[in-house]
């Protein structure tokens, strides 16, 4: 199925579950812009590691609302930023797709840390990177208050998911497509 085969097949699900599709897809810069800037505030208050990881990075892609539903067959949408140094630097959307017992609708924040500059040069460079295919993303499930040490960080892509209750556990980010937008 193509890209636009999966666009049509995530917006069904989506309809079918009476989810308005605005709760995944932000519409403007600057909404997309506004909305990234309120999940990293969130995402640096419940997080102890947080600065830390982020003072860290070579530029982060943060999805602030990923819509994620199924029957039976799921999919996933949402938009966000690319930051570099703390400013937006370009726009990208997410989708995947799932078969397999889903029911139901959930909406999480994802937050892709780039931890290696020549990992955020490949990833920008791409015209749709998929995670699991194009480069691993190995996701980071820290507890509040919990220490944590950058140095220990090897990977060059470094991965956190949110919902309202905070980090998600047993998450994945496999089959992700990030694709970049022109605003």
């Amino acid at each position: 199925m193509g890209f636009s085969g999966k666009l049509c097949a995530v917006i069904s699900i989506l309809a079918l579950l009476g989810i308005p599709l605005q709760d995944g897809i932000a519409g403007t810069a600057e909404e997309i812009d506004l909305k990234v800037d309120e999940a990293l505030v969130r995402f640096k208050k419940e997080n102890a590691v947080a600065e830390s990881v982020l003072g860290a990075s070579k530029g982060i892609l943060v999805f602030p609302n990923v819509i994620k539903a199924g029957i039976g067959i799921g999919g996933e949408i949402g938009e966000g930023a690319l930051r570099v140094s703390g400013e937006t630097v370009e726009y990208y959307t997410t989708m995947a797709a799932s078969i397999g017992f889903q029911l139901g609708a959930q909406s999480k924040a994802v937050f892709l840390v780039f931890m290696q500059e020549e990992a955020l040069k490949e990833f920008r460079a791409s015209s749709g990177w998929k995670a699991g295919v194009d480069g691993s993303v190995a996701l980071i499930n820290i507890g509040a208050g919990a220490s944590f040490d950058t140095t220990q960080i090897e990977e060059p892509i470094v991965g956190f998911v949110m919902t309202n209750a905070g980090l998600m556990y047993n998450a994945t980010l496999e089959g992700s497509k990030y694709t970049k937008v022109v605003r």
